[in-house]
């Protein structure tokens, strides 16, 4: 989930001149069967930050638990949905702020390393 939610939000290669994007090769990523739910409501409401003078605080839980009610999920469906949609947050916003996720807490269960 980590490497997928790095992939989306990474920044492209510098390209040399005379080259394009496509010349550069990069390893595919693959999101395995068990978090497919979690990437697809991830990718559904990957335009949904919060910003601040910084960029990105986060994303818009609003919108996110908005689209987890209407999944019908159990209890503990829905807080492994969301612990997991948290963990692929935390790892974007690291990506896009260039590695550096501040203060940020990390989701449960993740260490935070300086």
């Amino acid at each position: 989930m980590k490497e997928a939610a790095r992939a989306l939000y990474s920044k492209p290669p510098v390209v040399a001149p005379g080259f394009e994007p496509e010349d550069y090769e990069t390893d595919p990523v693959e999101v395995w069967p068990e978090n497919w739910d979690a990437w697809s409501l991830f990718w559904s409401i990957h335009t949904q930050w919060r910003t601040g003078m910084g960029g990105p605080t986060g994303l818009d839980y609003n919108v996110l638990f908005r689209k987890m009610d209407r999944m019908k999920l159990s209890a503990a469906e829905y807080d492994q949905l969301e612990e997991d949609v948290r963990v692929m947050e935390f790892e974007a916003l690291k990506t896009m702020n260039d590695g550096d996720a501040g203060d940020a807490a990390p989701p449960a269960g993740e260490e935070h390393h300086d």
